[in-house]
């Protein structure tokens, strides 16, 4: 079952806050820090990032199983391990992506 967890909105502009990934090469905000659970996302023109994470809103959901929830899908982004806790997954569905956020620890 999925559980809603954040919105991810490509922008150009920079946000206060912002984290960056180097490996991504990707700028972010922390939507646990935002009442409205927004992540903000600014790319490098060189990151290698899917085209639609790029430009186009993301809905992020806490799944149990990212195998389970990939089946059958179109995969824009296969199972990455972020950390020892989650691993994330996007999958494109009704022409946008979703983010597939498994915790191994809760």
């Amino acid at each position: 079952m999925r559980k809603l967890n954040h919105f991810g909105i490509p922008t150009t502009i920079q946000k206060e806050g912002e984290m960056y990934s180097p490996d991504m090469k990707l700028h972010m905000t922390d939507y646990e820090k935002s009442k409205n659970r927004i992540e903000f996302l600014r790319f490098d023109a060189d990151s290698e990032m899917p085209e639609l994470l790029k430009t186009h809103a993301h809905i992020a959901y806490e799944v149990d199983s990212l195998d389970e929830e990939m089946a059958g899908k179109k995969i824009i982004m296969d199972k990455t391990k972020l950390s020892d806790e989650l691993s994330i997954a996007f999958i494109e569905e009704e022409g946008i992506a979703i983010e597939l956020m498994c915790r191994t620890k809760k």
